[in-house]
């Protein structure tokens, strides 16, 4: 079921991202992304716990990934990493252009 679950999120073009809404990294990384142009449709945060199978997803989470963290971003079905990893790609003005290629953006 995680791993259907999992699956299913993360698609080209699209942006999504796992996360717990009590963890303050998602919060930061919820944030930061909402302030983009995304097209609708294309950025989806997904709430684990609210699925009920949250353990489960994080266990996938770590055999595909190799981490058991959130929040996970994956941008077209590449994991970029956590709100660390975000945050230095967008100071570093990276996000923005990860997110243009992949059609994201308005």
């Amino acid at each position: 079921m995680a791993q259907a679950f999992v699956n299913g999120k993360i698609q080209p073009g699209k942006v999504e991202v796992s996360l717990k809404p009590t963890c303050p990294y998602c919060r930061r990384t919820q944030e930061l992304l909402s302030l983009l142009p995304f097209k609708q449709g294309h950025l989806e945060f997904v709430h684990i716990i609210a699925t009920g199978d949250s353990n489960k997803i994080q266990d996938y989470l770590q055999q595909l990934m190799g981490a058991r963290m959130v929040p996970l971003v994956f941008i077209s079905k590449e994991c970029v990493g956590g709100c660390t990893n975000l945050v230095s790609m967008h100071k570093r003005g990276e996000h923005l252009t990860c997110l243009k290629q992949t059609g994201a953006l308005q």
